[in-house]
């Protein structure tokens, strides 16, 4: 698979927070996950690749170029969408879509056209008058209609219902599959990507903790939930953070250790990207304040 995107070492310092380092990439018709916590660094590095902010080290590649000195170029290419800016409210979908074509010189107004009544988006309807879902749908028909190879979005998921949320997923897995079209996408709601991701990157304070496989990392670990009363300290010396309560004890150990709870005569389960996520986010193996 082609290689769409690189980072190589971003890294942007403010006063109580910094990216450091942060290094990944993209392929065709990879469908790449960006997790981590509330102010793990997400939107910073979405905004670093699009120069929307000023890092202090580091580069960012699309298609092989540098995206300093070819922006205007590179752009004509991707799809992007921050949750936290604003379309003109009071606008219609038509008259915003007539200001943001001019942009794009490949815009095909008929494949617009044609996915607002896929999408049934009323194109008379106001920015305003759209749910999130819809505004997420707006995006990608933007998108799709300069043909985009590259779509980067921030949480493109939130907030939407159970149906509206597997439409968004089921048209990701299209156009990766169909199109080879490269999808990186912030999110907190892990079992979207249970459902569609092929890849996860995993920043926690400001670095890249994993990248890679979203199989692969799942493989990485292992869940126990089982009585307390099976435990030894081998066993919990061997969690890499838990929470127990009266008579069970829950947590996530590493792949290596499984033969230990095995041999113990305690099961142990596949976990979900959300067990691995609270679990390695965890403060202390132990919660020792008292309610």
């Amino acid at each position: 698979m082609e290689e769409l995107v690189r980072l190589e070492n971003i890294c942007k310092k403010y006063p109580q927070f910094e990216l450091k380092d942060v290094s990944f990439s993209i392929k065709q018709g990879q469908i790449v996950g960006f997790i981590g916590r509330n102010g793990a660094g997400k939107t910073t590095t979405l905004k670093s690749m699009m120069e929307l902010i000023h890092i202090d080290s580091g580069k960012v590649f699309f298609f092989g170029k540098d995206m300093k000195g070819n922006e205007l170029e590179i752009k004509q290419k991707i799809g992007f969408s921050l949750s936290e800016i604003s379309y003109y409210p009071g606008a219609t979908i038509r008259r915003l879509t007539e200001i943001t074509k001019e942009f794009y010189k490949d815009f095909e107004q008929s494949k617009f056209d044609r996915l607002c009544e896929i999408f049934e988006l009323d194109q008379n309807k106001k920015i305003e008058e759209l749910s999130s879902g819809m505004k997420v749908k707006y995006s990608l028909a933007v998108a799709l209609s300069h043909n985009a190879e590259v779509l980067i979005l921030d949480e493109p998921t939130s907030g939407l219902d159970p149906v509206s949320r597997e439409e968004i997923l089921n048209i990701f897995r299209n156009l990766a599959r169909r199109k080879n079209v490269g999808i990186l996408f912030s999110t907190h709601i892990t079992s979207d990507l249970d459902r569609c991701a092929t890849d996860v990157v995993y920043i926690q304070d400001g670095k890249i903790r994993y990248e890679g496989t979203r199989k692969a990392l799942i493989n990485s670990y292992g869940f126990v939930n089982c009585d307390r009363n099976l435990m030894t300290q081998q066993l919990l010396n061997s969690f890499i953070s838990f929470k127990y309560d009266e008579e069970n004890i829950e947590g996530l150990i590493k792949s290596e250790d499984k033969d230990i709870f095995k041999e113990a005569g305690v099961r142990v389960k596949v976990p979900d990207l959300e067990d691995i996520m609270v679990y390695l986010e965890r403060d202390s193996k132990y919660e020792d304040f008292d309610f």
